[in-house]
């Protein structure tokens, strides 16, 4: 009983146990003989405290201070002039689609007063004397509107205008034509442009490094660079060159510094003095399925799925720490690259006492790098007990931890050079304490598989990962590719001790035979993206085949492998629809003031153009068009799509996919054919490939058919175009029939796509 009572006290070490006393010790053969295998207890005052730690739920939308606004201007009115002339003109935002007679007359549009850029659509001497200028009772000039103002209660956002069809020749120029830059006439300044349309032949891409840089060159001088950010550079160094955004460490250096890194399958994060632990460590966190919280479910999908779940923020299950971290301690990020980053705690700026926590994607352990500091291994969860085991390699010391939520965890402790026994001390319920001035490795992973898993972290540990390299390889005949990850490694033994990473779904399902031997049995959760597989190897060779090497920018079809062939008659159909579209006001639609738009404008002319010049036989009909968009091109300067068998979701539909949440909504609005439609959008030859047919099969029936809870039929505005041209993927005649339809309400499509291109996209599915 004294021995038990001792090993309980701070400050006081285990050792070994008297014969035939019983110290909950292991009956197993050490092969160190200065170690002692004994289960620690905290004291028993502090294990009568709450244990409760259900962490937070963060269930907001993170809208990323954006206007809850849908994705297109929806709200564009489509303005059809029959053959009389002489209607008043609107006065919210609009396109003019006009017969030939009228686009041809000679005439001018006055709204007020003003006179309206657009199509000419209104005879001078019809216009009633109330829309000319009061001043002088003729038509103004020509006076360019640039107000993009949203009237109050209107559902209009950004004025769009048609140009009038140029008259010039029919046939494509084959050579530089010099054109003004909207914005810029009456200038000096000229812009050489080429007026050839490139055809889309698939170059050979075999052997060859499709991951590596194509110019290492300098950036070319007529390329400005500039020296400010609006966000500063803080509690970054080593880091060279940009910093990228986005990136899974990015919380580190961000904001208050405390927000989760999600290397899966742990999380990691700065404790900076929350939870039961009051830690300045780096904390890890892991959840299990039966910790999720769950949205409101749906009454109107089929199966009644949530809207939502998300993982619990603030379970600090361990913390690798110190005893000199406190208020003081800084915390910068390292040698930021695409897969890793180095995480750098220090007591105070400038101390040269550190932990260094290198964070790549995948990593087996949580992997703490001592220098001159004493250890605190923590826990808000609380420590139930801490076992002293055998040792898998020499020069590492093994521990095994449970905490009050029935969860096991290691501890590897890797002394630099040959530092001794650390005798790991459990102080409390929320503290491990270990030697004072310690340099080395102190490595923590979590143990869902009992003695099979601690075999594997046996086997693997005393080295980690630093870095990662990916590399890859399509041989084109063979519609086949190839890619790689690498990874560098660091630790003890680093020649003869392989790596442990964990795999996602996806890496799995494409595993080559070679790195299919490395999988183990052990699956760790992750957050989102379904159960991690642990592999034990330095590399692992990913095959991905039926590619789509033969694809263009025409309709494809996955399951020939070719681009589509036009009928005639479909041809003859897409030039009748056609030049309604192709007489917009290119430039206007694409020079506003969000690039977001303006680059949706600058696809949805593009494909026009390809599908008129290209698909539709007709270079005369696109020259105009073509010409003007390149002019506004110069001045320009496996987790979400899921069927019903996935396994790596809950069940629930999941079109915002989130590191630790996935949500069944979107930032502007509800309704589900935003919510699905987002995810359809643009409508290209690639979609044909990625959403496969079984996919959109189930959510056409679920949820837009007839009889479903939301019929594509009385969806309003563009949204009803996009759902009714991606299902041109399972039933081709459907959408050409809805497209092809006269008259034809422009408003059902939306402002970055065209109907003639869902005509040809339809056709092609035929």
């Amino acid at each position: 009983m004294l021995l038990m009572a001792m090993q309980c006290l701070p400050g006081v070490r285990a050792f070994r146990c008297l014969s035939g006393v019983n110290c909950l010790c292991d009956n197993v053969d050490v092969d160190i003989p200065s170690f002692s295998l004994v289960t620690q207890f905290p004291p028993t005052g502090v294990r009568l405290q709450a244990t409760r730690t259900p962490g937070v739920y963060h269930t907001e939308l993170e809208k990323d201070v954006r206007d809850s606004i849908q994705p297109f201007p929806t709200g564009i009115s489509y303005v059809v002039f029959e053959d009389h002339i002489g209607l008043p003109h609107p006065e919210y935002p609009h396109l003019d689609i006009v017969p030939s007679k009228v686009l041809y007359s000679n005439s001018a549009c006055y709204y007020k007063g003003n006179w309206c850029p657009g199509l000419p659509h209104a005879e001078e001497n019809r216009i009633s004397s109330w829309l000319l200028d009061q001043s002088t009772g003729a038509p103004p000039k020509f006076a360019t509107v640039t107000s993009s103002k949203v009237r109050s209660g209107s559902p209009y956002h950004i004025p769009l205008y048609l140009a009038a069809p140029s008259a010039t020749s029919r046939s494509p120029p084959r050579e530089t034509a010099t054109v003004h830059p909207s914005g810029t006439a009456g200038h000096s300044q000229t812009l050489e442009i080429s007026t050839n349309i490139p055809h889309p032949t698939p170059s050979s891409m075999s052997h060859q490094d499709i991951f590596e840089p194509i110019d290492k060159g300098p950036i070319p001088s007529n390329i400005n660079s500039r020296s400010d950010h609006p966000v500063r550079k803080d509690h970054i160094s080593d880091t060279p060159g940009p910093i990228s955004t986005n990136k899974f460490y990015a919380n580190f250096f961000l904001g208050t510094q405390t927000g989760y890194a999600f290397v899966h399958p742990y999380a990691v994060g700065w404790a900076k003095g929350t939870g039961n632990a009051r830690s300045y460590g780096v904390l890890i966190s892991h959840i299990e399925s039966h910790q999720l919280a769950f949205g409101p479910k749906s009454q109107v999908i089929p199966g009644n799925p949530v809207q939502f779940y998300i993982n619990p923020i603030g379970i600090q299950s361990m913390i690798l720490s110190a005893s000199e971290l406190g208020t003081s301690t800084v915390l910068t990020v390292s040698k930021a690259k695409a897969f890793s980053a180095n995480i750098i705690l220090r007591p105070h700026r400038g101390s040269n006492s550190t932990i260094i926590f290198p964070l790549v994607q995948g990593m087996g352990y949580v992997t703490g790098i001592y220098t001159g500091l004493q250890p605190a291994i923590q826990s808000s969860v609380f420590f139930r007990k801490l076992e002293s085991v055998a040792s898998p390699k020499p020069g590492i010391y093994k521990y095994k931890v449970t905490l009050e939520d029935n969860t096991h965890w290691l501890i590897y402790v890797t002394p630099s050079g040959n530092g001794g026994n650390p005798n790991l001390v459990l102080v409390s319920n929320t503290l491990i304490s270990g030697p004072t001035g310690y340099s080395g490795i102190i490595q923590v992973a979590k143990n869902p598989s009992g003695l099979a898993g601690e075999a594997i972290y046996d086997r693997t540990t005393g080295v980690y990962p630093t870095e990662a390299h990916v590399s890859g390889s399509v041989v084109a005949h063979q519609a086949m590719g190839t890619y790689k990850l690498s990874w560098q490694k660091a630790g003890k033994n680093v020649n003869s001790t392989p790596l442990l990473m964990f795999a996602l779904p996806h890496h799995v399902q494409s595993f080559d035979t070679h790195t299919n031997h490395m999988k183990t049995d052990m699956l760790l959760r992750t957050t989102t993206k379904g159960n991690a597989t642990a592999c034990v190897g330095n590399s692992w060779t990913m095959v991905e085949e039926n590619l789509p090497v033969n694809i263009g920018f025409g309709p494809f079809d996955p399951n020939t492998g070719r681009e589509a062939t036009l009928s005639n008659a479909t041809r003859q159909r897409i030039r009748e629809v056609a030049p309604s579209e192709l007489s917009q006001d290119i430039s206007r639609q694409t020079n506003l003031n969000s690039m977001y738009f303006s680059g949706k404008a600058l696809n949805k002319f593009a494909m026009l153009v390809y599908t008129v010049y290209e698909l539709a036989k007709d270079a005369s009909l696109s020259e105009s068009a073509f010409s003007s968009l390149k002019s506004a091109f110069a001045s320009f300067n496996n987790y979400v799509w899921m069927k019903s068998d996935n396994v790596n979701q809950p069940d629930a539909d999941t079109p915002q996919l989130f590191e630790n949440k996935a949500d069944h909504t979107t930032y502007f609005g509800t309704n589900l054919e935003y919510i699905q439609g987002i995810h359809m959008l643009p409508l290209i030859p690639s979609s044909t490939y990625i959403r496969e047919k079984e996919f959109v099969s189930e959510e056409w029936y679920a949820m837009f058919a007839e009889n479903a809870s939301t019929p594509a039929s009385g969806v309003q505005g563009g949204w009803q175009g996009i759902l009714y041209a991606n299902l041109a993927i399972i039933d081709p005649n459907a959408s050409w029939t809805f497209f092809n339809k006269e008259p034809f309400d422009l408003s059902k499509i939306d402002g970055g796509a065209t109907r003639t291109w869902y005509l040809a996209f339809a056709a092609g599915r035929f």
